[in-house]
C-alpha cells in the first residue's frame, strides 16, 4: 500500500450516499463489507463508456471507480504496466507513447457509437469486457495479454492472480475467468499488463470493391499466407464514403490487410501478397503508415456507426461459416462489416425484437458462434439476454458466480438472468 493510501484509508464513509467514489483499495474494501452484510446490489462502474451494453439491472447502489486511478509500475524494458483500475484508457496509451509502445489487442472506443465522441473508458472497463480489435486474429485478446490482478469479491476479500512478469505460472489462470465477466464476479484493483513495441511501420493493401465472396477469399488466403497480416477488414459499399484519405483512390466497397513491422520487410510482404492474390495495379491502394494508422483506428473505433439509432449485434463465427451466416441474415434487412480476417461480423439492423434476435442467435449457435447485443432498443435489453450461452454453460457460468459473488451484490443480472 502507498503512504497515499495509508493516509486516506482512515476516512469515514457515508453508507447513506447513493454513488460511491472511493480513492483507495481499502474504501472499496469497506464498501463492498458494507454491501454485503445489508445484501445491498452495487452497479460497478468505471468511465462509463461501456455501460450501456448488457442488460438493465435494478442497483440500489453505484460505485463509481473513476477516482480510484493511476500507474503503479510501469517498466518498458520489461515490457509491462501495473495500473489501478479507473485510470483512464487514454492516460495509459499516453505514457506507452512515450516509449513507442502499445497494447497489442487494439481496445475499442465505444464512444463513437454511443455518443458521437470519444470515450476508450478506463483500463478496469477494457479487462471486464474483453473487446479486441483488428489484431485479434493475430495476437489474442485482451484476456490473453493480462499478467495479473488484484481485487476484490462480494465478500469483500481481496484476491490475486499471477504477477508482473511474461512467462508466469502460478496455477489457476483467474484473469482468464475474470476477463470478459462484464464486472459480476470482483471489482478489480490493480491490473499487470503485457506491452509491447510499435512496430516500426504500418501499412495497408486496399482491394477495391470486391463482393463479399470475393472479399473473404482474399482475407482467407492473407491470414494463411506467409505474409503474416494483422489486420484483415471488408466494408460493403455503403462504407466508402467513411474512408476518404489521400492514398485511397476509389471509392465504394473495399478489402483491406494490413502488413506490419520493419520498414523493408513490409514493401517486400506487401508486394509478395499482391501477386499472391493475383491484383492488377488498377484494383488497389496501398496506405502509409499515417494513414494505415487512421484507416485501422477508425475500425476499431466503430466509426462508421457514430451516431447511429439503429440496433448493433457483435456475431463471432468461424471465418468459413462466415459467408453463409451473412446470406442468411440478408433475410433482415441488415448493414454490416467483417473483421479478424472474416470471423467478427458487425452487424446493424433498423428493426429488431425478439423473435428475430432468437433467430439470429440460433443461427448463430448452428454454425459454430455467438451473439453479444451491443446496442439494441431498452424494452428489448429487458427481455433478452445480451450474451449467447447453452444451458451446460450457464450453470458452470452461476457455479462461479456463487463462489467469487455468494449474495449476488456486483451487477446482478449484467450479463444472464439470474447471474
Amino acid at each position: 500500500m502507498s503512504m497515499e493510501e495509508k493516509q486516506s484509508s482512515q476516512t469515514s464513509l457515508d453508507f447513506n450516499q447513493n454513488i460511491f467514489k472511493p480513492s483507495t483499495r481499502e474504501e472499496i474494501v469497506e464498501i463492498v463489507k458494507h454491501c454485503y452484510r445489508k445484501n445491498i446490489p452495487l452497479e460497478i462502474n468505471g468511465l462509463k463508456s461501456k455501460n450501456k451494453i448488457g442488460r438493465n439491472f435494478q442497483s440500489e447502489k453505484t460505485l463509481d471507480l473513476s477516482n480510484y486511478k493511476g500507474i503503479i509500475d510501469y517498466k518498458p524494458e520489461e515490457l509491462y504496466i501495473k495500473v489501478k483500475s479507473g485510470t483512464p484508457l487514454k492516460e495509459i496509451t499516453d505514457e506507452l507513447e512515450k516509449n513507442n509502445q502499445q497494447f497489442a489487442f487494439e481496445p475499442n472506443d465505444f464512444g463513437y457509437l454511443f455518443s458521437g465522441e470519444s470515450n476508450s473508458g478506463s483500463i478496469g472497463g477494457v479487462v471486464s469486457c474483453n473487446f479486441a480489435g483488428s489484431r485479434r486474429f493475430k495476437v489474442g485478446s485482451v484476456r490473453d495479454h493480462i499478467l495479473g490482478f488484484q481485487g476484490i469479491n462480494g465478500k469483500g476479500e481481496t484476491i490475486k492472480s499471477g504477477g508482473t512478469v511474461v512467462k508466469n505460472v502460478t496455477g489457476y489462470d483467474l484473469s482468464k475467468l475474470v476477463s470478459g465477466s462484464f464486472g459480476t464476479l470482483t471489482i478489480l484493483t490493480e491490473i499487470s499488463i503485457k506491452v509491447l513495441p510499435k512496430p516500426e511501420t504500418s501499412k495497408t493493401l486496399i482491394i477495391k470493391n470486391p463482393h463479399l465472396k470475393k472479399a473473404l477469399g482474399y482475407l482467407g488466403q492473407a491470414l494463411s499466407s506467409s505474409t503474416d497480416p494483422s489486420g484483415g477488414v471488408f466494408y460493403p459499399d455503403y462504407y466508402g464514403k467513411n474512408f476518404i484519405l489521400n492514398d485511397l483512390t476509389h471509392e465504394g466497397g473495399l478489402t483491406a490487410i494490413r502488413i506490419e513491422g520493419p520498414s523493408n520487410s513490409v514493401d517486400h510482404r506487401l508486394e509478395r501478397l499482391s501477386k499472391e492474390l493475383e491484383l492488377i495495379d488498377q484494383e488497389l491502394s496501398i496506405l502509409d503508415n499515417a494513414q494505415s494508422n487512421i484507416f485501422w483506428n477508425r475500425t476499431k473505433n466503430l466509426e462508421v456507426f457514430k451516431n447511429v439509432k439503429s440496433n448493433l449485434l457483435r456475431i463471432v463465427v468461424p471465418i468459413s461459416e462466415t459467408l453463409q451466416v451473412i446470406k442468411n441474415l440478408k433475410n433482415h434487412e441488415v448493414k454490416y462489416f467483417i473483421d479478424w480476417g472474416g470471423s467478427l461480423i458487425w452487424a446493424l439492423f433498423d428493426q429488431l425484437n425478439t423473435k428475430i434476435l432468437s433467430e439470429i442467435k440460433d443461427l448463430a449457435r448452428k454454425h459454430q458462434g455467438y451473439v453479444t447485443l451491443i446496442k439494441v432498443e431498452e424494452d428489448l435489453k429487458a427481455s433478452a439476454d445480451i450474451f449467447t450461452i447453452d444451458p451446460i454453460k450457464y450453470k458452470i457460468s452461476e457455479k462461479i458466480k456463487r463462489s467469487f459473488d455468494p449474495k449476488r451484490i456486483f451487477n446482478p443480472g449484467k450479463m444472464y438472468t439470474g447471474i
